[in-house]
């Protein structure tokens, strides 16, 4: 095996792993990919835990960043090191770890460019950076949903002004604002508006959401901390799979220009800027999708205020090519070893910029997505947890597809 930690210039380090294949016919390559950087700390986490306080509960490691997505290269280890202990035998497999993949891995082209002697061609690539839909059995990820990401401000007036004096004169910027997101998305219903941001879902995907749907049942959405009497968006489980896989949807995901309650007063205020997250079906172009976003927002501003989008991260989603047999029978045999269940798909609706750009690459390709990200797991959020058993017996299965790979 050998080991580097590579530093392009001006760039986030990654740590890439080479080891040399065992069995006079594993042929082929194996790419295996993970992240090592978190998202930010979170507020919020319970007494006794935090981000950075590491703490096994009832077979959960809690802690930032343990499942998404510091296991994987742990987990890619010794996957390969308990075949290589029983003797049998793998390709070649190169482990690329990333550092910047919560930032929207714009420093991994470079290091692909670079690397590409080392890559080679794989023909199988192994994503350990995904979710599952519950802890009883093995989970192939389908499709990932892009994302195009930004600020829209809206500008009326060059200082605050007090709001009796100017309300009915001045419009709010808050208000416009709305109207601006209105032409986006429904705001009765979240479907967003314009076709530009949909695509027809494949009939294979429809059926894996139906089938996903009737596994998991209500945890579809159970799996979400909903306040008592929250209802989820759609009545129809599978409606909520597709959902969260092949619809664009909106969140606003930060503000700037509202003081907290506690400190606001009687201002209208000058400014108003949110920060939007549009998710995007695995299909549609991200780029063009921002442009879109632009125009849409921008065009004929109300009362000439003065209106901004200023896109941020644009990463197109990735939808699997076609499983081959071979890699589906693996699937299967896996997930009944491990867990006694057989594989099951679904889509989700989180964006691995890595993956669109290896599909892209690598065409040819056969891609394992999956993950730990389970039921409750609550990446990116306060008590974030791996769930230990699980990332165990997601290793057996992947040391089994890494077999079966080899003696295809």
């Amino acid at each position: 095996m050998s080991l580097e930690v590579v530093r392009l210039a001006g760039r986030t380090p990654l740590l890439a792993i080479q080891v040399e294949p065992t069995g006079k016919e594993s042929g082929g390559t194996v790419v295996l990919y993970g992240h090592l950087d978190k998202q930010p700390e979170m507020s919020g986490w319970r007494e006794g835990l935090g981000p950075w306080t590491p703490v096994i509960e009832q077979g959960r490691l809690y802690g930032r960043g343990g499942a998404d997505d510091g296991y994987a290269v742990f987990s890619a280890l010794c996957a390969l090191k308990a075949l290589q202990e029983q003797g049998r035998p793998h390709a070649r497999c190169v482990m690329l770890i990333e550092c910047c993949e919560e930032s929207g891995s714009y420093d991994l082209p470079a290091y692909l460019e670079a690397l590409s002697s080392r890559i080679g061609k794989p023909d199988l690539v192994i994503g350990l950076d995904s979710g599952c839909g519950n802890y009883e059995q093995l989970w192939g990820t389908a499709s990932l949903r892009g994302l195009v990401n930004g600020v829209l401000s809206v500008e009326v007036l060059s200082e605050g002004v007090h709001s009796g004096d100017a309300s009915g004169v001045a419009a709010s910027s808050f208000r416009i604002a709305r109207s601006l997101l209105e032409r986006l998305e429904d705001s009765s219903t979240g479907t967003i508006k314009d076709r530009a941001f949909h695509v027809p879902v494949p009939p294979e995907r429809i059926a894996q959401a139906k089938l996903a749907a009737g596994v998991l049942g209500e945890q579809i959405w159970r799996k979400f901390p909903f306040v008592p009497g929250m209802r989820p968006m759609h009545g129809e489980l599978a409606e909520l799979a597709l959902n969260r896989s092949w619809r664009p949807m909106l969140a606003v995901t930060g503000a700037e220009g509202l003081p907290p309650p506690a400190n606001a007063g009687n201002v209208l205020r000058p400014k108003t800027a949110l920060t939007l997250s549009l998710r995007l079906p695995p299909t549609v172009s991200a780029e063009a999708a921002a442009r879109r976003l632009k125009q849409i927002l921008e065009a004929d501003p109300p009362y000439g205020a003065r209106v901004r989008f200023e896109a941020g991260q644009a990463a197109t989603g990735w939808h699997a090519p076609q499983t081959a047999p071979w890699l589906e029978q693996a699937l299967q045999n896996a997930s009944m070893a491990s867990f006694g269940k057989p594989v099951m798909w679904l889509g989700e609706g989180g964006t691995i910029p890595f993956m669109a750009m290896l599909g892209a690459k690598f065409p040819e390709a056969q891609f394992l997505i999956t993950g730990v990200l389970g039921p409750h797991s609550n990446a990116h959020g306060p008590n974030e947890f791996l769930h230990l058993d699980y990332a165990q017996r997601l290793t057996a299965c992947v040391a089994e597809v890494i077999a079966a790979h080899a003696r295809r």
